[in-house]
């Protein structure tokens, strides 16, 4: 059963990395958004993003290089991701547990990390701090994960479009976390259980443990799948569609984009919709090809 169990969480590390990949392959290919070009741009360098202005401003912008500030996009981007920022701006209340609940998370994702490195390196003063690191992250996820479910049970907004689907997400979370700490705090130490599942050799497990590696094993496996993988989809949807501004010149990238955008195909099968440009062909009806012709409500 450990020798088991241990095959699993590995096949589970390697799914979510694998269907984050493949999620993220998707999300590149998708055809083009429909450009906004909602400013600030953050790439238009902190001069004009702090008003807003573009490279549109300057003179006969199609004939000079054009200048992009990765460092400010990233910054912008690294801002939202690791801070939360928006939600900071617009829901105050909500984000300081929402917060506390991410930064848990971000911390369990590098105890993790160091855990493995404590197998190959356990040196006294190493796995004394891999221990605060990974308590710490317990901690924080733990408070958060708690907090969040609370929040959508007792605030009567948040509830009202809170989905079962995202109650169980949060249920799932907290299950992997209260029998990890049970775990590693009365059961077994995760040092000599990180090891046992990289090495396969004189793996033992109890358990409560193996109770806890099955529960991160689905949730590794469902989190890519799920709604929370907007973790691969927030990047694209900021470098991607907030911030893409790129010119639509004849002949450029974006204009070639866009061209085969505009000639793909519908792909609805149903006739439900009688418009000639919505429905497939062969499945417009008489009364919409007819313009004259009065229609059934």
């Amino acid at each position: 059963m450990s020798f088991i169990v241990a095959l699993f969480i590995m096949l589970a590390m390697l799914c979510f990395l694998g269907i984050t990949a493949i999620k993220a392959g998707k999300y590149r290919r998708y055809p083009i958004h429909s450009r906004l070009e909602l400013y600030p741009v953050p790439k238009e360098g902190k001069l004009k993003a702090r008003y807003g202005g573009s490279y549109f401003e300057e003179a006969e912008w199609w004939d000079k290089p054009r200048t992009i500030d990765r460092a400010n996009q990233t910054k912008d981007i690294l801002g939202e991701m690791l801070l939360i920022r928006k939600l900071f701006q617009n829901n105050r209340s909500l984000w300081w547990i929402s917060y506390v609940f991410h930064v848990g998370i971000y911390v369990m994702f590098a105890w993790t990390i160091l855990l493995l490195l404590a197998t190959l390196w356990p040196h006294a003063v190493f796995v004394a701090f891999v221990s605060f690191i990974g308590g710490f992250g317990f901690a924080l996820a733990t408070v958060g994960a708690i907090g969040l479910l609370v929040r959508r049970v007792l605030d009567s907004t948040l509830k009202a479009y809170t989905t079962p689907q995202e109650y169980f997400n949060i249920i799932l979370i907290l299950l992997v976390l209260v029998t990890g700490i049970i775990s590693w705090g009365a059961v077994s130490s995760p040092f000599e259980v990180a090891l046992g599942l990289l090495t396969f050799s004189g793996l033992e497990l109890a358990p409560l443990v193996i109770v806890h590696l099955i529960l991160l094993g689905v949730m590794l496996i469902y989190i890519p799948v799920s709604k929370m993988s907007h973790y691969v989809g927030k990047f694209f949807a900021f470098h991607k569609v907030l911030w893409d501004n790129d010119p639509n010149q004849q002949g450029s990238q974006v204009n070639e984009r866009l061209k085969k955008a505009a000639s793909a195909a519908p792909a609805t099968t149903q006739a439900g919709w009688s418009a000639s440009h919505i429905s497939p062909a062969g499945l417009v009806s008489d009364d919409a090809s007819n313009p004259d012709k009065p229609g059934e409500e």
